[in-house]
């Protein structure tokens, strides 16, 4: 697996980028997006050596995340579908809301387990990986 040699210096765009929350270098995740392994994590980060799980059982708390990403698919999907398709059955909000999620899981789980990393990992940013 190939790593960028620079590191990114926006903590946002690094998050964006599922990056590494200490160096903004390492991938966070081992395979694209749209694979069926696009849940492997590596154990730490292959430039800095940092670990991604600080303990057992610490990404339960992305869960949480996910859901509340969840609840903000739905809620946008349902104005949407409530203003621009004059509010469809109640069947449509959940076959159309179902599938959006279904399509993005791969991107709730990661978006959400970058989230709880980088809020919740202990670990931030350390500038001197701008330099290598």
């Amino acid at each position: 697996m190939d790593q960028p040699t620079t590191a990114i210096p926006s903590t946002a765009l690094a998050l964006l980028a599922l990056r590494c929350p200490h160096c903004h270098t390492g991938k966070l995740f081992n395979h694209p997006a749209l694979s069926f392994s696009f849940m492997e994590m590596p154990a730490d980060c292959p430039v800095c050596h940092r670990t991604y799980e600080p303990e057992p059982g610490f990404y339960y708390g992305a869960m949480y995340i996910s859901s509340g990403f969840s609840t903000g698919i739905l809620l946008a999907i349902g104005f949407l579908l409530y203003f621009f398709a004059n509010d469809p059955p109640v069947w449509v909000y959940v076959t159309t809301v179902a599938v959006a999620v279904l399509a993005v899981t791969p991107l709730l789980f990661r978006y959400s387990r970058a989230v709880m990393l980088y809020g919740f990992g202990g670990t931030r940013f350390d500038p001197r990986f701008l330099t290598h």
